[in-house]
């Protein structure tokens, strides 16, 4: 017992090593083990935590607990030598394998979480929404939406215009998409027949492509965007070869 133990001294610095509480391996290990012997290792160390008040670390062999360890408080009465569990508890080391840091459901969700059925609520001081009776900064937005108590509750603000176009931008419907980079470079939205404009500021960089066979049919693309169903892509068609009549070499004809 106590055998090349490794000492840590921690809280107040004239805390003192109680012999007799870093003797109690065993004791502070049978504390664990009521239950299960596999599921602790190796003693690592005894901390001395106060006044006849020790810790001993052992290996945690629990499966799914890689790198953690169990935690032992012992302690005993003056001028007695009974040592006392005061608690057992597991926690994580240095190279303990641990779950992700929790995150309000509101920073958790991403785009495509939402499922049929499922309801988004929205907070009342959303940045990227402002009240529906003020005037926006966008005439194109203000001269079809609004009206003096009627229409929306909310409108999208402009930080929440800037945001949006900035994800779009930078998605797969923008002009670094594998599919803009592949396409010729004069096959851009901006100049394609099929591209529906959209209204407000956002006319300025994005519209809505129309092309049944293009893969963006139906998406908010930028006008720098590009793919091969441009309505501008001409092939070049290569004339019919003239069929001539069918030749029979009469040589090859045995004759009977």
């Amino acid at each position: 017992m106590g055998k090349n133990v490794h000492v840590t001294r921690t809280a107040a610095r004239s805390a003192r090593l109680d012999q007799a509480c870093a003797d109690a391996v065993d004791v502070a290990r049978a504390a664990i083990t009521a239950a299960d012997d596999d599921q602790v290792g190796d003693h690592l160390e005894v901390i001395a935590e106060g006044e006849r008040l020790v810790t001993h670390h052992f290996t945690c062999g629990l499966a799914g607990y890689r790198g953690w360890l169990w935690a032992v408080t012992v302690t005993r009465a003056p001028r007695s030598k009974q040592v006392t569990v005061c608690e057992t508890v597991l926690l994580p080391g240095s190279d303990a394998l641990l779950a992700p840091g929790w995150l309000p459901w509101e920073e958790r969700l991403r785009p495509g979480d939402l499922g049929i059925g499922d309801l988004l609520p929205t907070a009342p001081d959303d940045e990227r929404l402002t009240q529906g009776y003020l005037l926006s900064d966008d005439p194109g937005v203000d001269d079809e939406t609004w009206e003096l108590g009627l229409g929306r509750p909310r409108v999208m603000s402009k930080e929440g215009r800037e945001d949006t176009a900035a994800r779009w931008y930078e998605g797969d419907h923008g002009p670094n998409a594998p599919i803009a980079e592949a396409a010729p470079r004069t096959a851009r939205c901006v100049s394609c027949g099929f591209m529906l404009m959209m209204a407000g500021s956002m006319r300025q960089a994005f519209g809505v492509c129309g092309n049944v066979y293009a893969p963006d049919d139906g998406r908010v693309v930028s006008l720098d965007h590009g793919c091969g169903a441009h309505s501008e892509i001409f092939m070049d068609v290569v004339p019919p070869v003239e069929e001539l009549p069918t030749i029979y070499d009469d040589n090859a004809v045995e004759s009977v």
